[in-house]
């Protein structure tokens, strides 16, 4: 792809998952890869096709992210690129049980560790006299609504506002700033679900259902990171790609309309644990 080869590149959340995938996918494309996470990416960097950078970093706090950006100018010289990817999903706690602690221990990561990104890149580009290009992860909870994961749907959201006024902020400096709204991709975020529905486990069964009845790889979603961050996408700004197998183009209703496809009843019962009124 155009105009990666030789750039430098942040990735957060590196260590498994989509960050990885985009890290491995920067590298073969000539970037040098600074891979942050809060364990050690060292494995990971050492398999890159570029000499990278591995650095431990709790993104969620102005000292995590000072160290990150400081390890990558020293290491490098300057910083080209951020893929801004780090997330927690929380757990699957409903509405009425779920606590203050969990949702904002979701939202510090997910929220406040993408706006300090996204300000630790303005001061970068700001400082080395040059412009640079960044992409958020979203998710296809930035679009849509559910009954569970709330905290994680709510920063989901909030992404797309970074996104948006980092967008208008920084078009007449040079820089764009994009997102991916990945679907269903079974990956580590997830791991501490396994056997819930909406879980890990359950990922391929729920995935099967989009347009092209699969769910998403890393690489699916490092496809985009990459183009995004390219002069290929030199006119996009401010954009969010669905990269979700079709999954938010679907009416989940039957054909022609109406009430839906599936057991509302079952549904509801599994849900809120004893039959609702109204139906069909």
């Amino acid at each position: 792809m155009r105009g990666l080869a030789g750039k430098v590149a942040v990735v957060t959340g590196a260590a498994g998952g989509i960050g990885a995938a985009t890290a491995r996918r920067l590298a073969s494309e000539g970037v040098h890869v600074v891979a942050v996470d809060l364990s050690q990416a060292s494995a990971l960097v050492e398999s890159l096709a570029s000499p990278g950078l591995a650095v431990s970093a709790d993104v969620s706090t102005p000292e995590g992210v000072d160290a990150y950006m400081s390890a990558a100018v020293a290491g490098f010289g300057r910083v080209d690129l951020h893929h801004l990817n780090a997330g927690i999903a929380g757990s699957l706690t409903l509405l009425p049980d779920l606590s203050v602690e969990e949702f904002d221990k979701v939202m510090a990561v997910n929220v406040r560790g993408v706006f300090l990104g996204v300000r630790a890149a303005f001061r970068q580009y700001a400082a080395q006299g040059g412009g640079g290009n960044i992409v958020l992860t979203g998710s296809i909870g930035s679009l849509r609504g559910s009954a569970d994961l709330l905290a994680y749907q709510t920063s989901k959201h909030a992404v797309l506002g970074i996104l948006r006024g980092a967008a208008v902020y920084g078009g007449p400096l040079g820089v764009r700033v994009n997102a991916v709204a990945p679907g269903i991709v079974p990956t580590e975020l997830f791991a501490a679900t396994p056997g819930a529905a909406g879980g890990k486990d359950d990922m391929s069964r729920r995935a099967s259902s989009t347009p092209l009845r699969r769910a998403g790889t890393g690489d699916d979603i490092a496809g985009v990171v990459a183009f995004l961050l390219s002069d290929d996408a030199a006119y996009m700004t401010g954009e969010v790609v669905s990269v979700d197998g079709g999954a938010s183009i679907v009416s989940t209703v039957r054909p022609s309309g109406g009430a839906g496809a599936w057991d509302f009843a079952a549904y509801d019962r599994a849900l809120y644990g004893r039959d609702l009124p109204g139906g069909p």
